[in-house]
């Protein structure tokens, strides 16, 4: 098992050297930490790949070390084993729902200290080379944008206007993670699309058109084999969809189409309106936006959504801070 850096918390020097030893006979390296804040200052130094801790220590206890460990987007993957004196159901339980990983009570097994680190490393390196994976995927997509300067920034907007969006309807938090998401994949199977029909001054024929409907579908077989975003395949696959099931690929009408990836599609769309695109220069807010009510109108756009989106989103004030913090549909006026 390859080496990996593992934390030790407890206010007990016996504890500590003995778990140094036991831990380090594995080849990991090892740090200590005599009480909960000390704990957390080393996590900040050099973040661990598993945490072993006691929950009795003075100043800041175990609970509280495990509570900012999993309340922290940056540190609540990694695997928090407790290890205490305290054998109580009511300290596991509590534990437990803090987020703890595992639970041991002392006096313990050395063996069984090392088997059970063992499993928890194996896990932890499972995740990390998914978030490896993810930021390859993630990386493709800013590949595939750079292809055509005319979308440089496009997928940066399209989140900031999606998730506005999705907070004004009440979109759920862990939704919104999933728009994040999908928002910057939305448009990576066009790296199926050849460059020259992506940077087409003119009108595509109808064979490139078709060329250009099959992103979606392309976009969601990137995806599929990673876990970590494969929440985002109906918003990749979707975003074209049309409320009159004229869209594409699959031609689902209404509701049928998930409301993130109808959130997204109006994103997606003013965006194009209102940038600049091989095929014609950026059209101005108040075209943009009778263009997007014309859709909502036609069948086109979720006319719900439009709205919301036309008077409140896209309002001067509000629409120049979003595109200051942050970047085609089957409308027939975008691709």
């Amino acid at each position: 098992m390859k080496a990996q850096h593992i934390l030790v918390v407890d206010d007990n020097a016996a504890i500590t050297s003995l778990l140094e030893r036991v831990l380090k006979s594995d080849g990991h390296s090892v740090a200590i930490a005599s009480d909960g804040q000390q704990a957390l200052d080393a996590i900040i130094s050099e973040l661990p790949d598993l945490i072993l801790t006691d929950l009795d220590m003075p100043a800041t206890d175990g609970y509280e070390v495990c509570r900012r460990v999993k309340c922290d987007p940056a540190t609540r993957l990694i695997p928090v084993l407790i290890i205490t004196g305290e054998q109580s159901w009511e300290a596991k339980l509590k534990s437990l729902e803090l987020g703890a990983d595992d639970f041991l009570t002392k006096p313990f097994d050395t063996v069984e200290v090392r088997t059970r680190c063992r499993s928890l490393l194996r896990t932890k390196r499972l995740i990390d080379e998914l978030d490896t994976a993810e930021a390859v995927v993630f990386a493709f997509a800013r590949a595939m944008e750079a292809k055509c300067g005319y979308t440089s920034g496009h997928a940066e907007r399209v989140v900031a206007y999606s998730l506005a969006l999705a907070s004004r309807v009440g979109v759920s938090d862990e939704e919104q993670v999933i728009l994040r998401k999908g928002a910057i994949l939305h448009d990576i199977g066009k790296i199926y699309v050849p460059d020259h029909i992506l940077n087409k001054p003119g009108r595509l024929t109808a064979a490139e058109f078709a060329i250009i409907k099959q992103h979606p579908t392309q976009g969601a077989r990137i995806v599929e084999p990673l876990r970590s975003v494969r929440d985002t395949i109906p918003v990749i696959r979707w975003h074209h969809e049309r409320c009159d099931g004229q869209g594409y690929p699959d031609g689902l009408a209404g509701n049928e189409t998930p409301i993130l990836a109808r959130i997204l599609a109006v994103a997606d769309v003013y965006d194009a309106l209102s940038s600049e695109r091989p095929y014609r220069h950026a059209l101005p807010r108040p075209e943009c936006l009778r263009l997007l009510r014309e859709s909502g109108d036609g069948g086109g756009l979720d006319p719900v959504l439009v709205g919301y989106f036309c008077d409140e989103i896209a309002a001067p004030a509000d629409m120049s801070d979003c595109r200051a913090d942050v970047a085609t549909s089957a409308l027939g006026f975008v691709r």
